[in-house]
Formats: C-alpha cells, structure tokens, sequence
C-alpha cells in the first residue's frame, strides 16, 4: 500500500514538473519569437523619433504609445528584450564556465587549492549579490560587455561551490578510480568522467539564474549603471518612464515591466520544472 502510494505521487511530481517545463518553455518560445522579428512586428525603429508625438498614449501609429522623447514604446519594449535575454544567458553561460572550472579543480585537487579558492570565495559571497553587482558596475562603468562580465562575476562562485560539492562525491567513485590506475592523465579523468557527472544541478539552476540575472541587469540600468540612453532596455525604461505613472501616463513604463515579469516567470517556471523532475526522479 506505501510503495503503491509513493507511486502515486512520484508520478504526480513528475506531471506536475512536466507542466511547469511546458508552461515554462512556451512563455519563453513566445519571447524568443518577439526577439527574433522585433524588427517585422513593429514599423517603428527603438531610437526612432516622432516630433509630433511626445508622450502620446497608445492608439494609432503607436500601439503602446511614445515616450518623453517621441519613441515608439512598442518597438522599444520589443528591442529591449534582444539586449535584456542575449545579456542575461550571456551571462550566465559565462558564469557557469568559469564557476564550473573553479569548482571541478577545487573539488578534484582538493588540499591548499581548494582552501585557497574557496576562501576567494568566501570573500565574494559575503557581500549581498546586488550590492556587488552594483559595487563592480560602478567601476567597470556601463556597456553591454561590462554588464556581461559583472552579473557573470557574482554568480559565478554560487556555480563553484555546487559543482565543488558535487564532484567530491564523485571523485572516489570506482569509475573514477579505474579511470586513474588505467593511468589518464589529470585533465582527461577531468573532462572524460568528473565533469560530465557533475553538471546535472548546473543544468537545473541555470534556467532560474538567467531570471534573476534579468533582474539584476534591470535593477542597474534603472540606477543608471546599465547600457547608456537611448539603447532600449527594460530597466531604464521603466526609470525613464516611473514619474510619468504618477500622472497618469502609464504607458511609459507598466509595458516594459510587464515584459520583464513574463520573461523572468518564463525562465523561473523552467527552473522549477527541471528541479521537480529532478527531485522526484531522486525519490
């Protein structure tokens, strides 16, 4: 009766992680659609200006309206999402290289490396992510590569210390030992065994991180420490257009907002997804 039980809802775990994955991948579809033909779904260019319609609501030539400066929000919002999702998996795909690599050599060597990387560490995670985040945009300054390696740099060592952990566990396993005494070299167990056995939380987390890099990169451009006016992008246009709400003219700043929710619950409903499936294929 348990063990038919545990059935039951192993298998509702993984309907339920299935759901999320496709409700997930659909809202990110839609996005990758939207950025793909950005260009075609709006005859407005993002820098474009109109003179004659400043701060016009939506309706007519515009269908979101125009901001303080005349430009189309739609063809904003739509071009904005190029920079907001390319930056953010860029990223993150750079911090899990560089996260992963620190990891799996700390892991695998172990002795002084591994203390002396995991101190490096120590350093960086003791400081609230944003704050570092915006500690390291304020020195390196604005730009898209800039903006790259800064949310790359405090979402690295999150990625080393899960990929650390998970090949000291897999280090003494029996394959990797007969890997060793069958006399490869140290990179080849590396890259032959180690890593390829160490990456499934990695894959898990990812989706998760590249909503909140989203998030962080918005957070920076609307304290003016993102990519620089009048590039379109979400977090700026919503600092653009924050006072206008005030007075009623919405459009200026809810359209971007919005975006940016669904993107980040696109990616977030991915992320847990892949957690449910992963958690109950453990179970």
């Amino acid at each position: 009766m348990a063990e038919a039980s545990g059935v039951r809802e192993a298998g509702a775990d993984r309907r339920f992680a299935s759901s999320l994955i496709t409700v997930g991948s659909v809202i990110l579809a839609v996005v990758a659609v939207a950025v793909l033909f950005a260009p075609l779904l709006s005859s407005w260019g993002p820098e474009e200006i109109d003179p004659l319609a400043s701060l016009a609501p939506p309706g007519g030539a515009h269908l979101l309206g125009t901001d303080l400066n005349g430009m189309d929000v739609w063809s904003r919002v739509l071009h904005a999402a190029r920079l907001d999702v390319g930056i953010a998996v860029a990223a993150v795909a750079l911090a899990v290289v560089a996260g992963s690599l620190v990891g799996l050599v700390a892991g695998y060597r172990g002795g002084w490396a591994d203390d002396v990387l995991m101190r490096v560490l120590d350093v960086f995670q003791a400081f609230p992510t944003f704050i570092l985040a915006l500690a390291v945009a304020a020195l390196l300054g604005g730009g898209t590569a800039n903006l790259i390696a800064v949310i790359a740099l405090v979402n690295a060592p999150a990625y080393a210390r899960l990929v650390r952990a998970e090949v000291r566990s897999i280090r003494e396993l029996p394959f990797v030992e007969a890997s060793r005494t069958s006399g490869s070299s140290f990179w080849g167990v590396l890259w032959r065994h180690v890593l390829p056995n160490s990456l499934t939380p990695v894959r898990v987390i990812a989706p998760l991180n590249c909503g909140w890099a989203m998030l962080t990169l918005a957070g920076l451009s609307f304290l003016g420490l993102g990519v620089p006016l009048p590039t379109a992008e979400w977090g700026a246009m919503i600092s653009l257009g924050s006072g206008d709400v005030v007075a009623g003219r919405w459009w200026t700043s809810v359209p971007p907002g919005l975006f940016l929710l669904i993107c980040v619950l696109g990616f977030s409903l991915l992320g847990e997804g892949l957690q449910e499936r992963a958690d109950s294929t453990r179970r």
